[in-house]
């Protein structure tokens, strides 16, 4: 009897870390903005810049994801999520991540703070700062935007868009 306990045991142990792999990643985390991870080599993390912040009303919001076609500004496939009141010119962001790879950065400014995204007042940008136009329509191939990290911290440095 005890034998079979421990076979079980064993199975359901097995079974449990093939249903979630340890590289799995956790999606739609809202964190908080802690500088201190970025502090030394407590990464894998961005280090992101958010320059050319046009005014201190709202709210800035930067969310990474990873540079796949399938994830890339994908609707519920961001990983991590920060939000913090704007403050004119630059601020600057922590953001962790569940592994070294290849990542993109969306940072938008909610000028208004409605939660909506108005073309004619609110900014917006992305990692490496690709050119966003008409016909791209907001959403520059992955591959543009893709910042590969390893497991330190990696600076970038995003200049915010308005119109």
């Amino acid at each position: 009897m005890h034998k079979l306990l421990t076979t079980s045991a064993l199975a359901l142990s097995i079974a449990s870390m093939l249903a979630l792999p340890a590289s799995a990643t956790p999606y739609r985390q809202e964190i908080a903005n802690n500088m201190r991870h970025c502090d030394g080599n407590s990464g894998p993390a961005i280090k992101v810049t958010v320059s050319g912040i046009r005014s201190a009303s709202g709210t800035v919001r930067v969310q990474s994801y990873r540079a796949t076609q399938a994830e890339w500004l994908t609707k519920g496939r961001w990983i991590n999520r920060i939000e913090a009141p704007a403050r004119n010119g630059t601020m600057a962001f922590c953001v962790p991540l569940p592994a070294a790879g290849t990542y993109g950065i969306a940072v938008r400014h909610d000028v208004n703070d409605n939660g909506k995204t108005d073309i004619r007042t609110d900014g917006g940008a992305m990692s490496n700062n690709p050119s966003i136009n008409i016909f791209n329509l907001g959403k520059p191939s992955y591959k543009r935007v893709g910042v590969d990290v390893g497991g330190g911290v990696t600076p970038i440095t995003i200049t915010m868009r308005y119109m």
